[in-house]
């Protein structure tokens, strides 16, 4: 199906997939590790890149092909790669850019466990971090970035803080100096805001959130923008492109860059072929099941919340609420610059009086679950600094805005009043 010519959600529904040979409505399941090749000549082609098509499913598949196909086209960008969670594709992206002596800027203000891939793995193999202030871009980003930094990482909608990323600024100083920036969309999704549109380069996920919206599947992809290899080609920053590659018989990625997205292809080649972190096709089909219906969930997570936030802004055992979403919030200005309708997703944040208040709430909540996830259709509920960001030490804390007394929210489907009641009895208990 072509795509330039249809709405977003058209596209989550329809691109993509033309019908196989049965011509089933749904997605198949192509749930198969190898393929039959037609003859040694094409397998050897496949291989050394002069003719694209199924290989092993480690490297392709056709139902997450179709999945990497239909969120690049919803996102407005070149290609999808689909990996197995959404840490997998935020390592695989960075590890395509950077190597052994090199580094990537990080936001202050981001999810706690890829902060510790980016400070502490990925140091490991020889990549060392630097981290700016979502806050104060213009200076702190400047001062980051040097002639080793090969990556400029930040979320568009963060967890928990529920900040706002100014994309822009961002961006204008990464093409300043030749930098790749790599966006998280988790929280936002394709539906309220496209990084694409304000000049970023990369869109990572993780599928396991909003766009599969059920809690069932991980999942994880990285999209890289049309025009990508423009900024790759002979640029000195990125020579992992520019020279041969003696892993691949020598192949220099740039070579290809007339008709093939060179980032995509090399996180192919180089990520899923030699660490295997696939995404199954099982999954596939349940995060296209997802897919198709995110537009409306999305619309609905964001009306909830801000009812419930409006609530908890009125309570008065509440100390403050983090929603873009509210009138007065810092980061209100933006999210009506940035994102669709003003929508801000269903995910909030907001501080009691102490830690043991906070505990206790969390903890007389009967609607809301406690569980270390976001996006689902229920409404979730978690403590961020003794569980998903308990890793991080008191600077770190202090940076990312989190505290002991901070209890966050992600906003199910359920009926609002009946959120708001769960609310209101836990938080006067």
């Amino acid at each position: 199906m072509a795509t330039q010519n249809y709405k977003q959600e058209t596209l989550a529904l329809h691109a993509g997939y033309n019908f196989d040979t049965q011509r089933t409505l749904s997605v198949p399941i192509y749930q198969n590790t190898a393929y039959s090749f037609e003859s040694l000549e094409q397998a050897a082609a496949r291989f050394a890149l002069q003719e694209l098509g199924n290989i092993y499913t480690r490297i392709g598949n056709p139902t997450i092909n179709i999945l990497g196909e239909r969120l690049a086209a919803v996102e407005g960008g070149a290609f999808g790669v689909p990996t197995a969670s959404g840490t997998a594709a935020i390592f695989y992206a960075l590890a395509n850019l950077a190597q052994n002596g090199d580094n990537v800027v990080y936001s202050n203000k981001i999810y706690g466990g890829t902060q510790t891939l980016i400070v502490h793995t990925l140091k490991r193999f020889g990549i060392e971090s630097k981290v700016f202030d979502i806050d104060n871009i213009e200076e702190s980003l400047e001062k980051a970035v040097d002639s080793k930094t090969k990556a400029i990482l930040f979320e568009s909608l963060s967890n928990p803080q529920i900040a706002i990323a100014d994309v822009e600024k961002i961006t204008k100083i990464a093409k300043k100096h030749g930098i790749a920036t790599i966006c998280d969309n988790t929280v936002a999704t394709a539906f309220l805001h496209k990084p694409f549109e304000f000049g970023v380069d990369i869109v990572v996920y993780s599928l396991s959130k909003y766009v599969n919206g059920q809690g069932s599947a991980l999942g994880g992809v990285a999209i890289e923008r049309n025009g990508l290899n423009s900024l790759i080609v002979d640029n000195p920053r990125y020579p992992a492109f520019n020279t041969p590659d003696a892993s691949y018989h020598g192949l220099v990625y740039a070579s290809l860059a007339d008709s093939l997205p060179i980032f995509s292809i090399r996180l192919i080649t180089e990520w899923l072929r030699n660490i295997g972190a696939t995404l199954s096709p099982h999954n596939a089909w349940i995060v296209i099941q997802g897919l198709e219906t995110l537009e409306l969930r999305i619309k609905k997570h964001s009306q909830n919340a801000l009812e419930v936030a409006r609530f908890l802004q009125s309570h008065p055992k509440v100390k403050e609420v983090f929603y873009p979403g509210l009138e007065g919030n810092p980061y209100n200005a933006l999210l009506k610059k940035y994102f669709k309708d003003s929508n801000s997703s269903g995910l909030l944040s907001f501080e009691v009086e102490s830690y043991e208040k906070a505990k206790k709430v969390c903890n007389a909540l009967e609607i809301f679950e406690i569980v270390a996830n976001i996006g689902d259709s229920k409404s979730l509920v978690i403590h961020p600094a003794s569980t998903t960001h308990s890793q991080l030490n008191q600077d770190e804390l202090d940076s990312a805005g989190i505290t002991p007394c901070t209890v966050r929210l992600s906003i199910g489907l359920e009926s609002p009043q009946d959120l708001i009641a769960d609310l209101k009895q836990a938080l006067e208990k």
